[in-house]
């Protein structure tokens, strides 16, 4: 049986510009970029668009990334998977940040453990984009405040309320679904 291939030596190979090391490239990332765009995006085909921008960028900036280690080359490329995510949301216009929080009452703690994982993703989806960005850099990408309101234009205390806002309703839609199963 053939050993998995490091990344290291994938980078290399695409480095050289190996046809067949793109293919794997895509093979082995494809489906976790691709998840990592439906976290920003609401839709699939939105999503696949974006994803061919990643694989593009990523193919024609891969002599410029650093390796450090095993793992740092996915990580580089979720990054310009969260990245390209939030350059179409602009580009489109829908990065738009609601100060008005809906009429939700205080919801107990939410278990998002007893949600099926396409069901939250499902719900995750369905926030409004602002809340949607900021919870996803928050959470997913574990970026402080600081760096989010850089990265998105926006005061530290605007990223913070956001994110918050997005937990409340996310909160309150996951206690409703639990609800509806019981």
């Amino acid at each position: 049986m053939e050993s998995m291939e490091t990344e290291q030596q994938l980078l290399q190979e695409l480095i050289k510009g190996s046809r067949s090391a793109g293919r794997r490239l895509y093979e082995r990332y494809g489906a976790l970029l691709m998840a990592v765009c439906m976290r920003y995006l609401a839709g699939r085909d939105e999503a696949r668009d974006v994803l061919q921008d990643v694989f593009v960028k990523v193919l024609t900036q891969i002599s410029r990334f650093h390796y450090q280690g095993e793992g740092s080359l996915r990580a580089w490329m979720v990054r310009i998977a969260a990245n390209e995510s939030i350059s179409f949301l602009r580009r489109e216009g829908r990065l738009a940040f609601c100060h008005n929080i809906p009429d939700v009452p205080d919801a107990p703690d939410a278990e998002p453990s007893r949600v099926p994982p396409d069901v939250l993703h499902r719900l995750i989806r369905g926030l409004p984009t602002g809340y949607r960005t900021v919870l996803n850099l928050y959470v997913f990408e574990q970026m402080p405040h600081r760096e989010i309101a850089r990265q998105l234009g926006i005061s530290e205390s605007t990223s913070a309320s956001q994110y918050l806002r997005a937990k409340r309703l996310l909160a309150h839609q996951i206690n409703e679904y639990l609800h509806q199963q019981e």
